[in-house]
This record gives C-alpha cells, sequence and structure tokens, in this order.
C-alpha cells in the first residue's frame, strides 16, 4: 500500500531490518527517484548495497567502515558519506537513535 502526494508516493508498509532495529519508508519523487527515510536504533549492523547510495544524516550520530577499508568514520547531522553499489558497510550506532535518508544511486 502506498499514499500518493504532489511530490511523489510514500509506501506506507514500513521496511523492517535487523528484528526492528533499522526501520524505514521508501519514497518515490514525482520524477521516479527513489529514496528511504529511516532510523537505525543503537546496534551493529551490515547492510549490503545493490545500487550506489548516499546516506545523509537528519539526527544522531553513526560510525561507518565500508566494505575493504579498515578505519571507521563518524558522521552527524547534516553529514552524508557515499557507499558504492554491490558492496557493504558496517555501521555502529550508540546512544540515541540515527535518522537517515538513503538517496539511491
Amino acid at each position: 500500500m502506498s499514499t500518493t502526494t504532489l511530490a511523489g508516493t510514500v509506501a506506507t508498509q514500513a521496511n523492517v531490518y535487523f528484528d526492528g532495529k533499522c526501520v524505514s519508508h521508501t519514497v518515490t519523487l514525482a520524477d521516479g527517484v527513489r529514496k528511504s527515510v529511516g532510523v537505525i536504533l543503537p546496534a551493529s549492523l551490515t547492510f549490503n548495497t545493490g545500487a550506489p547510495e548516499v546516506m545523509e544524516t537528519v539526527a544522531g550520530r553513526c560510525s561507518i567502515k565500508l566494505k575493504g577499508e579498515t578505519e571507521w568514520q563518524s558522521y552527524g547531522p547534516g553529514e552524508s558519506y557515499d557507499v558504492p553499489g554491490n558492496s557493504s558497510f558496517e555501521i555502529q550506532v550508540e546512544g540515541e537513535p540515527y535518522h537517515y535518508i538513503c538517496h539511491f544511486g
């Protein structure tokens, strides 16, 4: 099910991952661009990607390590990071939930 607006469509069915530690909703804009808006609760998780992604931090903080990298990078509100397609990344969220917008490439 979805709700259509002038700006596009919002999927009303949530995407729930990792036993509820990550919950998002898919948004498809009028021009066909797809994004997801979500929250990750405190946890250490590994995500696999299909398409390239730009993860925009809205609130909270996270540390990420891209596949093949050895160093962790930290991000807070107003910051973003790129994740290559057909890859993976580890994410650590501590303390408060991490709110994000995922822009698919």
